[in-house]
């Protein structure tokens, strides 16, 4: 199995992330596992106590959910997620695998590079991680390395940007 070049195979990456992506990927999973619990909350307020019986019953469902939620958000998801992520970047190519329910594998070449931009939110602020964001021409073809401390973030993005600079300029 190929890649999007010639002679670039598909195939698992070297690294994996940071282990602080659990924590960040936790966080997360609670801030949507809140979320779940306040419009949980909100509608047992706002609900008059004539509603139908159907109401009460998906009430009383989604209320049977928050703990699974819970546990899946806050504990399954961000230990899975970080057995599957994976980065690497070789000489030809940029290779990411993530996911966790769905794997995806990309393969970005160095010479299809058009941009390199590194994000960092306020909860990867506070665990001091960065991701990055690898563009090419077509959006399709683009990545993200994500949730990498933040000077080996900086060190790969500018390699990779010097490095795309220069395929460039041997193409010209």
């Amino acid at each position: 199995m190929t890649g999007s070049g010639p002679g670039l195979p598909l195939r698992a990456p070297a690294h994996r992330v940071d282990p602080a992506a659990r924590w960040l990927w936790s966080a997360e999973g609670l801030v949507v596992t809140l979320v779940a619990v306040a419009v949980a909350v909100v509608l047992g307020l706002v609900l008059p106590d004539d509603a139908p019986r159907w109401v009460d019953v998906l009430l009383d469902v989604l209320r049977g959910l928050l703990v699974p939620l819970a546990l899946v958000a806050v504990l399954i998801e961000p230990l899975w997620r970080y057995r599957v992520h994976r980065w690497e970047v070789t000489e030809d190519a940029v290779y990411t695998l993530e996911g966790w329910l769905t794997r995806t594998w990309r393969i970005v070449p160095i010479s299809r590079i058009q941009t390199v931009d590194t994000t960092r939110g306020p909860l990867q602020q506070l665990l001091g991680l960065t991701s990055i964001r690898v563009r090419t021409a077509s959006h399709a073809g683009s990545t993200s390395i994500e949730q990498l401390r933040a000077p080996l973030a900086a060190a790969v993005a500018h390699d990779l940007g010097l490095r795309a600079n220069q395929v460039r300029d041997e193409a010209t």
